[in-house]
């Protein structure tokens, strides 16, 4: 009298779980928000808006970081001494820094040939970001001085 147990067979289960894959779409949504500020590079450039104003009497000078057409840079820190001198970049980063450690206010602008490739412009601009100007502006003709 012994009767045999049977167990009932289950059927398998054809449905996928996708709360894992879920939980890790969220992580990655988070590390990739958390990194992408970090990724992105770029200088920060006041570029002007059409007809630009010029810098307000009332303000000191400017330091003025030129590149002509050869390009050799010239640095003017507007003290009245001579702006002739072909400097290295490297030079033009250590004078420009010492600038604005005694004057960290001063506006700094960037003077280019019309000729010069637009690389090296970046250049001048990235080497100006390194030596601590916090924002680069660009001198440009009015269009009735041409």
């Amino acid at each position: 009298m012994m009767q045999g147990y049977q167990r009932k067979r289950r059927r398998p289960v054809a449905e996928i779980n996708v709360v894992p894959y879920i939980d890790v779409m969220l992580v990655l949504l988070i590390i990739f928000m958390a990194t992408a500020p970090v990724v992105t590079q770029g200088v920060k450039v006041d570029l002007p808006q059409g007809e630009a104003e010029p810098l307000s009497t009332e303000s000191k000078p400017p330091v003025v970081a030129a590149l002509d057409a050869n390009g050799d840079y010239y640095l003017d820190i507007g003290s009245g001494g001579s702006d002739k001198d072909v400097l290295t970049l490297e030079e033009m980063q250590v004078q420009v820094a010492a600038v604005l450690s005694v004057e960290p206010e001063r506006p700094v602008v960037v003077k280019a040939d019309r000729s010069v490739p637009y690389e090296e412009v970046i250049g001048l601009m990235v080497a100006l970001q390194q030596a601590g100007v916090p924002s680069v502006g660009l001198m440009t003709d009015s269009p009735e001085e041409k």
